[in-house]
């Protein structure tokens, strides 16, 4: 949560220094970068609370906290990637990814062993 607030503060301070009201998310390139940003990262957080969330349940808790750590940190080097330029985003974004499988897959393990185990 505190990082979808400090998202959300990054567009506002953006809004103000570029001098775009509410509900315009067109103008300066960086305010829209910042946006998006903002945006993308508010667009998969209910998938990443979700999947920790269950991974944290049915499968080894010290491990999914990791994930969640090194996903979070992905989600703020993204944001910070693309608020600079687009190409900024895409590192980070490709580990996000490849993290929020590794929370699918120990989510679905977890799940599997719960239910179908003896």
């Amino acid at each position: 949560v505190l990082f979808l607030a400090y998202f959300a503060m990054q567009v506002i301070y953006a809004r103000r220094k570029y001098k775009i009201p509410p509900p315009e998310t067109t103008g300066h390139p960086e305010f829209e970068r910042t946006f998006r940003a903002q945006a993308n990262c508010s667009e998969y957080f209910p998938i990443f609370i979700s999947l920790l969330w269950v991974a944290g349940i049915f499968s080894h808790q010290g491990v999914t906290a990791a994930c969640g750590l090194l996903y979070l940190y992905a989600r703020l080097k993204y944001f910070q990637g693309y608020t600079v330029a687009a190409q900024g985003r895409l590192a980070p974004l490709y580990a996000s990814a490849w993290l929020l499988w590794l929370l699918v897959g120990l989510a679905l393990a977890g799940l599997l062993a719960h239910f179908l185990g003896p």
